[in-house]
């Protein structure tokens, strides 16, 4: 982060299926709202794979989390929804979870419409997840909620942005164990 006159410039480094990453950004939302006036914001969004070998077809969301965190998954899974809760969301252990570089490549196609885009794509994807594996078309969908035109035909080419969100990758995220970044 940095700031230059009035605008600081935030770079953030998240999955989209990182639950605390939506609690930062919802956060990140409150700080912004209460700083509007005195500060310009342009928030930067990232890629980070928490499970970078997820399957496309998605897997169990609770017996994901039960092998990876073990003994800890109930003690998480409460913290988890009262976390949220307070923040005005539920918290869903069901449904699946997958992989998440589709919605990486649309993440970084909403960046180059500008930041603001892209933001607001974010929020849509962390909210999308609780409910749904985030499939091409949630992300055809949440593109077009946010004005972003041209998705569904982004995804036409299945090469397209895997090289910049791969860059981007190892410039913002390759060096970091953790996010929200």
């Amino acid at each position: 982060m940095y700031l230059v006159d009035s605008l600081i410039w935030v770079d953030i480094s998240s999955d989209t299926v990182c639950r605390w990453c939506c609690v930062g950004k919802k956060n990140l939302g409150r700080a912004i709202s209460m700083a509007r006036g005195r500060f310009d914001f342009e928030v930067h969004w990232h890629p980070f794979f928490l499970n970078p070998t997820a399957p496309n077809e998605g897997m169990d969301k609770r017996e994901y989390y039960r092998n990876k965190f073990r003994a800890r998954v109930e003690r998480i899974a409460a913290r988890m929804h009262e976390v949220l809760f307070m923040l005005g969301l539920e918290y869903n252990m069901s449904g699946l979870t997958g992989n998440t570089m589709d919605s990486h490549r649309l993440i970084n196609y909403a960046g180059k419409l500008g930041p603001e885009k892209q933001h607001q794509l974010v929020e849509k994807l962390f909210l999308g997840y609780f409910n749904i594996l985030v499939t091409k078309a949630f992300l055809v969908e949440a593109a077009d909620k946010v004005g972003i035109a041209g998705a569904a035909e982004f995804f036409d080419d299945p090469n397209n942005g895997i090289q910049e969100v791969k860059e981007d990758f190892a410039r913002y995220s390759s060096k970091i164990s953790g996010v929200p970044h």
